[in-house]
């Protein structure tokens, strides 16, 4: 392997606070664009076409392959498509692959090997053993097909990913290529999606947790407060009287209905503060119906929740609650803003 400099001990090394600014960021990111542009001015369409359509018919599995950084880029790709739920993907590590892993592959499942220079070894040991077992191979690489890829020989169809060069003072960490190889899978995914016709509802299907599962699939009706928990009044009732039932439920308004429960409109802790200051002690002798918002917004219980997010910070002022009411116009529930966010929404 030859001879690796010998460094300094950090304890011998002198001490020196090291500072990023801004003038030393911009030439960077300016470098970095340029970098991106000329792999966007260069990309061979023909050949990424090729590949979203080989991924798009593979009868079997997709694995994703590749060494150091290269490998990790592989592994997201791997997990972002195997999400869309369209065909079994994964990652094969490939000194894995070489002791056993490569069991997995069966004929007609497709690999992709990602490689900066197209001649990791790794790699070029592993592309003849996929290929005995029946295995599509891809390659994407920065390296021109011919002498300098011997990696794009070995396999059935190989996608160049032109580099400019890397961001790194030295030329040579994986700044810039990765970029480029996460730029150029994530494009192609999101092609296939709209291939496939994905809906919201297949997607929400593979991501039943964290922000995007719950923005996808929670319903008003997950959420939402419901017959006990209502601040319910009618609209004949003093204001005074029903304090205990605004302040209680921890809705921050009470609901006004009539006897058959349809929603007549709301009064909320705001209106309570506008009444009183604006009627001093006559707010005694008013009730809820004088004084209450009888065009309230409303939601139903089978819309989204994130849709009802939405409606609450709808111009023309935002709101804190919603009251859900069905075709009929009879109460079932309200949804609040702290119940939103304390889904995690």
């Amino acid at each position: 392997m030859g001879s690796l400099p010998v460094l300094a001990s950090p304890e011998c090394a002198p001490e020196r606070r090291a500072k990023v600014s801004a003038f030393d960021l911009a030439p960077l990111f300016s470098a970095q664009r340029r970098h991106l542009d000329h792999f966007f001015d260069r990309l061979d369409m023909s050949q990424a076409a090729a590949f979203a359509q080989a991924l798009l018919d593979a009868p079997g599995a997709v694995f994703f392959t590749g060494v150091g950084k290269s490998g990790i880029v592989a592994r997201k790709i791997a997990q972002t498509l195997a999400s869309l739920g369209f065909a079994r993907a994964g990652f094969l590590a490939p000194v894995d692959a070489l002791h056993g892993d490569i069991g997995a592959i069966f004929p007609g499942d497709v690999l992709v090997l990602l490689s900066k220079s197209g001649a990791s070894d790794e790699l070029l040991a592993l592309a003849p053993c996929a290929r005995a077992k029946g295995a599509y191979l891809i390659s994407l690489t920065s390296a021109a097909s011919g002498g300098d890829c011997p990696l794009s020989a070995a396999c059935d169809l190989n996608v160049h990913l032109p580099l400019q060069g890397e961001i790194c003072p030295f030329g040579l960490a994986p700044v810039t290529s990765t970029a480029i190889q996460m730029v150029f899978g994530d494009t192609v995914i999101a092609a296939i999606m709209e291939a496939r016709r994905l809906s919201r509802d297949q997607y929400a299907s593979n991501h039943p947790a964290g922000k995007i599962g719950k923005t996808l699939i929670f319903k008003v009706k997950d959420v939402m407060k419901k017959q006990n928990e209502l601040p319910l009044c009618k609209e004949g009732d003093m204001i005074m009287d029903q304090l205990t039932e605004l302040t209680s439920k921890g809705c921050g308004c009470l609901l006004v209905v009539d006897e058959e429960h349809h929603l007549i409109g709301t009064f909320t802790d705001g209106d309570l503060r506008r009444t009183l200051k604006a009627s001093g002690p006559a707010i005694f002798n008013l009730t809820v119906g004088e004084m209450c918002n009888r065009n309230p917004r409303t939601i139903t219980a089978e819309a989204m929740a994130v849709e009802a997010m939405e409606k609450m910070e709808s111009p023309p002022s935002p709101v804190q609650f919603l009251p859900v009411v069905d075709d009929n116009n009879i109460v079932c529930g309200i949804i609040t803003l702290h119940g939103l966010v304390s889904a995690g929404l």
